[in-house]
């Protein structure tokens, strides 16, 4: 039996529900903390959350944990729909892949995001003024990254509105930042090389790009082998009997009760069925988790 599916039996218990709402909340408290310390309310209290090896060394090993509540991008206009987004990323990725799983893929990325500066600073022994270069690259916003790309693995096709204005499918988005991430390695290599005075700056860069990649292509390889009884899988198979069952009655296998789109008029769609809906009714992908359901 694959080894994730023992972890879950033993510890599958004590998995978070709702792990995003968490970690939402985290990003709360470090927007609170944020503004205190901008309006100069209580000077420098953000900065004890960062990810400071050296200050970790020196017995502030709070910031092991309190890394996670720094925000992954500054205050602006578009914050709530920042939250709306990573709240639906999480909460579909959870219902996909079930509560334990994607437990393990968060905490995955937190512990490299956690152990990769501390390992490169015991290591190298590097101090003044690169330990706070380093605590760059613990960063929430990479930790998302890898979210987004595992959603965009499983939902290529899901549209979504790029800047809440562009319909954009989630394949693209996930190619743009492969390409940016790619251009942001290789440009953070040269700069290290060609301004050694910034070096660390531009090496922590690479190691927070490294690091959100390697919790994804972990995650990916870990678990290849056992598509066969995932949750994804399961329910697929299980959909696809009800498919035919109701194909057989109405001339087509898949039909979205609220577009009316089937494989035929649009075979480049996926289609489900909503387990939360009564009725056995079947939804194309633009819709699946935007329907009213149905009791």
């Amino acid at each position: 039996m694959h080894w994730m599916n023992k972890l879950e039996r033993k510890l599958g218990k004590y998995a978070i529900k709702n792990l995003i709402v968490y970690i939402l909340g985290a990003y709360v408290i470090g927007y609170v903390l944020y503004f205190l310390d901008y309006f100069q309310m209580v000077p420098g209290i953000y900065r004890l959350l960062e990810m400071d090896p050296a200050a970790i060394c020196h017995g502030q090993v709070w910031r092991l944990v309190t890394w996670v509540c720094t925000v992954p991008q500054s205050p602006s206009l578009f914050l709530v729909f920042m939250f709306i987004f990573y709240l639906w990323i999480g909460r579909t990725l959870e219902n996909i892949w079930g509560t334990f799983r994607y437990n393990v893929f968060i905490f995955m990325g937190i512990i490299l995001m956690t152990v990769g500066p501390m390992l490169i600073y015991l290591v190298t022994g590097l101090a003044g003024g690169f330990e706070h270069a380093i605590s760059l690259s613990a960063s929430t916003y990479y930790l998302n990254l890898t979210s987004f790309l595992a959603f965009a693995t499983i939902f290529p096709n899901q549209q979504v509105y790029f800047m809440y204005i562009i319909p954009v499918k989630m394949k693209w988005l996930a190619i743009l930042d492969a390409v940016v991430l790619g251009f942001q390695l290789v440009q953070s290599i040269a700069f290290a090389w060609m301004v050694p005075a910034a070096a660390p700056l531009y090496i922590s860069n690479v190691v927070s790009i490294l690091l959100s990649v390697a919790n994804f292509v972990i995650y990916y390889f870990a678990t290849r082998n056992y598509k066969r009884l995932s949750p994804k899988e399961i329910k697929r198979k299980r959909n696809y009997r009800r498919q035919v069952r109701a194909g057989s009655a109405r001339g087509t296998k898949h039909y979205c009760a609220v577009c009316g789109k089937t494989e035929e008029t649009n075979p480049e769609l996926s289609f489900r069925f909503c387990s939360k809906c009564k009725g056995n009714l079947e939804y194309c992908e633009e819709h699946l988790f935007t329907h009213e359901h149905k009791k």
